[in-house]
């Protein structure tokens, strides 16, 4: 069979049912990369200084992914299309806008193996696909003193890791989102700017607009979970971390060029060596249906994000991902790149450490757990706007959470490489020992991530109770590996004051103990299962 004979079956798998009028998007694909300027001998030339510092320890080599597009085969289909948007190094691609007449004679070209259609070259509103988060979950700000940020960094052990001195200084973070609003006006992120934490921005969707912070508040809520700090209000994970912040998702439209826009966006992360990425996004329909997903494709190896997401791993990032809200509708299931190898779905809980509703389920279509992780989505507490912060729900704020943990970690254990991270995340999981395809291994914990076991045990964690000093009504005891306990109070002269049992729903999340009529004063707090006993000393303020 001919080239344009192997192109006409491409091109009517990817444009029927697409009338194209003028100037469309495609992704050219080529065949080989020739060395005809760089070389793996010059790193330098390919990445910076530090993402070569994090393959070393990672023991992840450069390859030809990291050699840019041959300038030749570029100068080739130059005079062909009407713009070259970008290229893709690690998907050997050019992304072009043409017109049929175009496309078809840059597929009949030795070097290209296929020519992808992935958008319309004009905008249109997008109906089919999603951000991951929803403003209308059934348990939304259900019972609102559950709902502040203490909550939701508590079931983390984040005020623990911040006591501990962990903030996610040292790491560099990207985040993947639609826009990021907002971002420089709002109070409890000024620092980023003041300490020039901001280290670089980029709009993939638009890339002459050169202003992340005048589209969408979507990446300013993920953002804000990462590294607010304002005492007062919300106090995100990894306030210390440094930031890359990426617009690729085009909320406007839904095609297959935003997952183009996410692997260029991860191809320029990881140049500047950034070591987590945040990706609040999700796909699965598109406004041409022609591109939609079916549950089949959820493999990792079929969406070019999930892809992409994966090479991101394979260099050494810790990617982590909203596993979708799709929960209450009829796919269920997770969304690309969550089905992605080597890196975290993150699913959300409620206040009941229960499966919110809209969250999305695995497995993966060849049968892994996801999503990996769960953290609080229902309700969460965050900035989008500059007059306050505000309840939003979905897995889109439920993942920075998680990375936000894997900052601190990473800067507690520089040592770690991204898998053992990954890992370690995974052990620390409320339920590692019994994964399901609802909240995949659980709710993580700082204490016990730091702490861990390898091999999929988990051993004992130091006994701790916080906040302490105790200045509020509720205070939480970390404790044991079975799912009640019994806690006793004493005063410094050994006088009993009182005696309760405690229960938790998930084994090894804290004990939640109301200590609301306690009288200010120093006391010795016993807790005791059928294995364990600890005594440790409380200062009510």
């Amino acid at each position: 069979m001919g080239k344009s004979s192997l192109f006409a079956c491409v091109f009517v798998l990817f444009c029927s049912g697409t009338q194209l009028m003028g100037q469309d998007r495609y992704a050219v694909h080529y065949s080989y990369k020739p060395t005809d300027r760089y070389s793996l001998n010059r790193p330098l030339e390919l990445v910076s200084e530090a993402s070569l510092e994090r393959r070393a320890k990672e023991n992840s080599a450069l390859d030809s992914t990291d050699i840019p597009v041959s300038e030749k085969y570029i100068a080739a289909i130059r005079g062909e299309v009407q713009e070259i948007l970008y290229h893709s190094k690690w998907l050997n691609a050019s992304l072009v806008a043409a017109d049929s007449a175009a496309v078809e004679k840059i597929a009949s070209l030795p070097f290209v193996s296929k020519v992808v259609y992935v958008g319309r070259g004009e905008k249109q509103h997008g109906q089919n696909g999603t951000l991951s988060y929803t403003g209308n979950d059934p348990i939304f700000a259900e019972t609102p003193s559950e709902t502040t940020f203490d909550f939701q960094n508590h079931i983390l052990g984040i005020p623990e890791m911040h006591a501990d001195g962990f903030n996610g200084e040292g790491i560099k973070i990207a985040v993947f989102d639609a826009g990021f609003l907002n971002t420089d006006a709002i109070g409890g992120l000024q620092h980023l700017f003041n300490e020039n934490r901001v280290l670089a921005t980029r709009d993939f969707v638009r890339p002459g607009s050169g202003d992340v912070f005048r589209t969408d508040t979507h990446g300013t809520g993920a953002l804000s979970l990462l590294a607010s700090f304002d005492p007062s209000r919300l106090i995100g994970g990894a306030y210390a971390a440094s930031y890359v912040l990426c617009i690729t998702e085009d909320v406007d439209s839904e095609y297959r060029i935003e997952e183009y826009n996410w692997v260029r966006a991860a191809e320029f992360a990881d140049s500047l060596g950034v070591q987590v990425i945040n990706s609040s996004l999700g796909y699965n329909l598109f406004d041409d249906p022609e591109m939609n997903y079916s549950r089949e494709d959820l493999d990792g190896e079929t969406a070019v994000i999930s892809i992409g997401a994966g090479m991101a791993a394979n260099k050494g990032i810790l990617v982590v991902s909203s596993s979708g809200n799709e929960g209450n509708i009829s796919w269920q299931t997770i969304t690309v790149p969550a089905d992605a190898r080597g890196i975290l779905a993150v699913g959300a809980i409620n206040n009941r450490f229960s499966k919110a509703g809209f969250s999305s389920i695995g497995p993966s279509s060849d049968g892994r757990i996801k999503p990996e992780l769960v953290a609080y989505g229902s309700g969460v507490t965050l900035w989008r706007q500059v007059e306050g912060t505000s309840f939003s729900s979905g897995t889109s704020f439920s993942a920075p959470q998680i990375a936000a943990l894997a900052a601190g970690l990473w800067q507690a254990n520089p040592e770690w490489t991204r898998a053992e991270l990954k890992d370690r995340l995974i052990q620390s999981g409320s339920q590692a020992k019994n994964p399901d395809f609802e909240l995949g291994y659980g709710v993580p914990n700082y204490l016990r991530a730091l702490y861990g076991g390898e091999e999929g045990t988990l051993v004992d964690v130091p006994s701790r109770v916080y906040p302490n000093p105790l200045d509020d009504q509720e205070l939480f005891v970390e404790f044991g590996q079975e799912n009640s306990c019994q806690l006793t109070l004493y005063d410094l002269q050994g006088k009993m004051i009182s005696s309760l049992r405690l229960d938790r729903p998930f084994l090894r999340d804290p004990y939640r103990v109301d200590m609301g009529t306690l009288i200010p004063g120093i006391y010795w707090l016993e807790v005791e299962d059928n294995s364990d006993a600890a005594r440790m000393k409380l200062w009510k303020k």
